[in-house]
């Protein structure tokens, strides 16, 4: 009986076609990635943002146009190129049908980033306002739109304007809620197309980019360790390249197809980092260990091919095997290059060659001083995790599930209370726990010798899975939970050392967070409100009215599972950890984590506030 209802239910009328704008509407994931709010730099206002440079880049790239204006304010963002501008009689058809552009014509765009026709009208379903005006050989067309709908569809006017395009859209608060955009993110993916694009000028909001010198800048600019050797700057047609070496742990790579900054490597980065290996061991004619060779490498690597294929619309990782319909393998085009250019640079440049050399040997020789603890210490991780008694397991693990974005987190605990209570409240197929006893060792200066003698640090590794890099991290997101007080702070700063100095690969990436908890409750017999500011306690009570119940949490495990299904759930509040591009880390451990107790004391008396006691 049962079964014959459902197929009743089952119909033609069941079956509903979206058309393209309800469809991105719907399923915006699925063609920015995620929404957020702006709080991270891969949100996805800034892939709307970014999908409109897009078109303006490949322009410039194909020889049109030097500079492009950008503005954001309160939310609003204009664009306007000097290209070629919109053929007049397809500016509605460009902004509102899918499959619809020039891209297709591979003469036209031999190496652009933007091949399916979406992103632009992704941009248009998903803003409130969206305007496209084209500039063609002194007439102009411009269409006004809202969440991909024709508003209004001007006729041809004359204009003196130069040719290009303009276009303005406000991201629709329906679909995003509340967003702001943070300069910060915005700065770094026009810096990066400044560095891609040698001679392009971006203006924003005042602020001048462009480059000279290319991957050199942007290597100059991002790195967070002084260079051992002058970095290495090998360029030709389709391919450049920018390397060096610091005394960092990790491995440091910004790649780049066709500009598009691939966050998620692929099959470039692959192909790069084995020609390193190859080229190296035949230089030095020496059999040299991979990790030997690649721990502590900085480098930049741009190429460009036809008609990319990458594994998602938010192009962060290539899957192109070749570098074009008739070109060789990507794989074989990076290893030629780098096999001859970098092996004609160390042959001329001996200094820098024994420099690297000499980094080797030092890499070799302190893998060599662990190696005999490191099998001891594996075992024991092995052991603890098989009780059960440091990690509280998820079911579903990061790396097997990047292609469906599943994303997992380990919460970082103090103490069996706060673990006992995060633990009772996860999600157990996408959160797990891992407690810590004690305060953990300040890990700043020592080596990595460390890792495997200290048991806290040796079991997190293994939890994280990250002993040789970020490619097996289990966890997307890496979670610092502990109080708000002073030990928890202090506890909470000897984790970022620890990742800081042995995988600043981790907090670069941005996989790194603080758990933000509330500091109150307050209510009264038909509400609750949790508050995570003294402000926002203040707007709670006048918004009960009545003299409501105030509590303060001191610590995680004052918070009952009941009540922490809530902080952690879809309203998690999360705060990325993130290091400014400026900062060298080295500089930044030494100052706090480091015996420079006088300048620290100055620091701290100069910068003292005294917090008056929240709680009436």
């Amino acid at each position: 009986m049962q079964s014959s209802q459902n197929t009743q239910n089952y119909s033609e009328d069941a079956i509903r076609t979206l058309d393209w704008k309800e469809h991105i509407r719907k399923r915006p994931g699925m063609y920015i990635g995620k929404l957020g709010d702006g709080t991270y730099a891969d949100d996805g206002i800034y892939v709307l943002l970014k999908e409109v440079m897009d078109n303006s880049i490949d322009e410039y790239m194909m020889g049109h146009g030097k500079k492009i204006d950008v503005t954001v304010e309160e939310g609003r963002v204009t664009v306007r190129d000097y290209g070629r501008g919109i053929p007049l009689g397809k500016v509605i058809d460009v902004a509102s049908k899918m499959n619809t552009g020039a891209k297709y014509d591979s003469k036209a765009f031999k190496k652009s980033v933007g091949l399916n026709g979406v992103g632009i009208k992704a941009v248009n379903a998903l803003s409130i306002d969206f305007i496209v005006e084209a500039f063609r050989e002194g007439q102009s067309k411009r269409v006004e739109f809202s969440c991909g709908e024709v508003v209004t569809e001007h006729d041809l006017q004359a204009t003196h304007e130069g040719n290009g395009t303009f276009i303005e859209f406000l991201p629709d608060s329906a679909v995003f809620e509340t967003f702001k955009f943070q300069d910060e993110y915005i700065d770094a993916l026009l810096k990066n197309y400044t560095y891609l694009n040698k001679g392009l000028v971006i203006n924003f909001n005042g602020k001048v980019f462009q480059s000279k010198n290319g991957l050199l800048d942007l290597l100059h600019e991002n790195m967070s360790a002084p260079e051992l050797y002058p970095i290495i700057h090998l360029v030709d047609e389709d391919l450049e390249i920018a390397i060096t070496h610091g005394n960092q742990y990790g491995e440091e790579y910004y790649t780049f197809v066709n500009g598009q900054h691939t966050t998620h490597g692929g099959t470039h980065l692959i192909a790069f980092r084995e020609a390193i290996v190859k080229t190296i061991r035949d230089y030095y004619n020496k059999n040299f260990d991979i990790s030997d060779i690649r721990t502590g490498i900085i480098a930049a690597v741009s190429i460009k091919i036809e008609e990319p294929v990458f594994e998602s619309q938010t192009k962060t990782k290539l899957g192109s095997k070749d570098v074009g319909p008739n070109g060789p393998s990507v794989r074989n085009f990076m290893m030629d290059f780098v096999t001859e250019k970098l092996d004609n640079f160390l042959h001329k440049h001996q200094e820098s060659a024994d420099i690297l050399y000499r980094k080797i040997l030092d890499s070799e020789k302190e893998r060599k001083a662990i190696s005999g603890i490191k099998k001891l210490a594996r075992e024991r991780a092995k052991k603890v995790s098989l009780h059960n008694k440091k990690l509280r397991d998820c079911r579903v693990h990061f790396t097997s599930n990047k292609e469906l974005k599943l994303e997992s987190s380990l919460f970082i605990t103090e103490g069996d209370s706060a673990s006992g209570s995060i633990t009772k409240a996860r999600n157990v197929n996408t959160q797990a726990v891992f407690s810590l006893k004690g305060k953990p060792l300040n890990s700043y200066g020592l080596t990595r010798k460390v890792v495997y003698e200290n048991e806290e640090f040796n079991l997190l590794q293994a939890a994280l899975d990250i002993e040789e890099g970020l490619e097996t991290l289990r966890y997307n997101q890496v979670i610092i939970a502990t109080d708000a007080d002073v030990d928890g702070m202090h506890i909470r700063l000897l984790l970022i050392t620890f990742f800081l100095q042995f995988f600043p690969e981790l907090v670069k990436n941005g996989h790194l967070y603080i758990l933000q908890t509330p500091l109150f409750r307050v209510r009264n017999k038909k509400k609750t409100i949790y508050c995570y500011s003294d402000e926002e306690r203040q707007k709670a009570i006048k918004k009960l009215g009545t003299k409501p119940e105030i509590t303060r949490f001191k610590g995680l495990g004052e918070i009952s599972p009941d009540e922490f299904k809530y902080f952690i759930g879809e309203d998690i509040r999360l705060e990325p950890v993130r290091i400014k591009r400026e900062v060298a880390i080295k500089d930044l451990l030494e100052f706090y984590m480091g015996k420079n107790t006088p300048d620290r004391q100055n620091f701290i008396i100069n910068n003292l506030v005294v917090e008056e006691d929240l709680v009436e």
